[in-house]
């Protein structure tokens, strides 16, 4: 599938706006895969561990593979060069837990999902990147709708076109009001409704942002969201962005080591549906461009949020208001 033109192609600094790929799949373990992107891409392969890979100086960057749990990797504020080369028992120590830690791996592979992170690619160039995908295909991976316990997706991130707070408020309202025809166009697997990985905002939170009279500069836009998303688990996670715009705020989910500052939008919602042919990260991408349309509409933007509001506030303020301006008027 072509991938379409965003309203906006190039990034702050003029540069053709880039989007990071996540997928994740069951059926092919982390070396298995990284010899696979390999074959595709190029690169020299790097084993960080036993279920942990990276494949370096590759077609756009590094490709990061391996296994979706933290333990199945070595903690590595347990692990220290030093004492390992001066200490025979730090070496016992410390090989007893990366031992340990990759039995674990060997255990859960196939429960948990194997993860491809992939370099941000430039937006004209995801149809190529889609050969990953079909390769994967071939090789017996299994997304999202193979078995029920496989609540699988592929995370887009998409490079912000601007970081103004008015533009990044803009797509934050853009989304909200497209939210629910990117479900159904996704047909969000059960699985992944159920798991608490892309959950939708609260009609209390849309309501606040898509109020004309809102506002906010940038500390107040970032603390609103924490306030009703103090989560990195929402199907557009603003966390990584906020993080990067605001290196200084104070509280604890924007300094996360999961959270990796960068200026794009996490957009968390599709399905990883590798069982289909023509599906890969251009379809993804040319759907979540509805919300940057919209975005860039601000006629139509005021005007959905307008119905939106009128749809889903209560009656009863609105009643009173017109009551007490009839009276005012007598």
């Amino acid at each position: 599938m072509t991938p379409q033109p965003p309203p906006i192609l190039d990034n702050v600094n003029g540069q053709a706006r880039r989007v990071g790929v996540e997928i994740e799949f069951a059926g092919l373990p982390p070396r298995e895969t990284a010899k696979l992107v390999q074959s595709l891409f190029g690169g020299e392969l790097d084993v960080i561990s036993a279920h942990r890979l990276k494949l370096k100086n590759a077609r756009w960057g590094d490709f990061g593979i391996e296994l979706d749990t933290q333990y199945a990797h070595p903690d590595h504020e347990r692990l220290d060069a030093e004492a390992y080369r001066d200490s025979e028992w730090e070496r016992m120590r410390q090989d007893f837990h990366a031992r340990t830690r990759e039995l674990i791996g060997d255990v859960v592979t196939g429960l948990v999902p194997t993860e491809i992170v992939c370099p941000p690619v430039p937006w004209n160039e995801l149809d190529e990147l889609d050969a990953l995908f079909d390769a994967l295909r071939r090789h017996g991976a299994k997304g999202t709708d193979a078995s029920l316990l496989y609540g699988f997706g592929l995370h887009l991130n998409p490079e912000a076109p601007s970081l103004e707070i008015d533009d990044i408020l803009a797509c934050l309202r853009a989304y909200l009001l497209t939210a629910r025809w990117l479900r159904e166009q996704i047909h969000v697997d059960i699985t992944r409704e159920v798991l608490p990985h892309a959950n939708p905002f609260s009609r209390a939170y849309a309501l606040k942002v898509l109020d004309p009279d809102y506002r906010p500069d940038l500390r107040t836009l970032i603390d609103d969201y924490l306030e009703h998303n103090p989560t990195r688990n929402r199907e557009l996670d603003l966390l990584p962005l906020f993080a990067y715009l605001d290196p200084e705020h104070p509280h604890e989910l924007l300094s996360d080591q999961l959270v990796q500052p960068r200026p794009t939008y996490h957009y968390r919602l599709p399905n990883a549906q590798l069982s289909e042919a023509d599906w890969g990260s251009s379809l993804e991408w040319n759907r979540w461009l509805e919300v940057e349309k919209l975005a860039a509409s601000p006629d139509t933007l005021a005007e959905r949020s307008a119905e939106y509001l009128a749809r889903h506030r209560p009656a009863w303020p609105r009643r009173c208001w017109y009551a007490l301006r009839r009276r005012l008027a007598r």
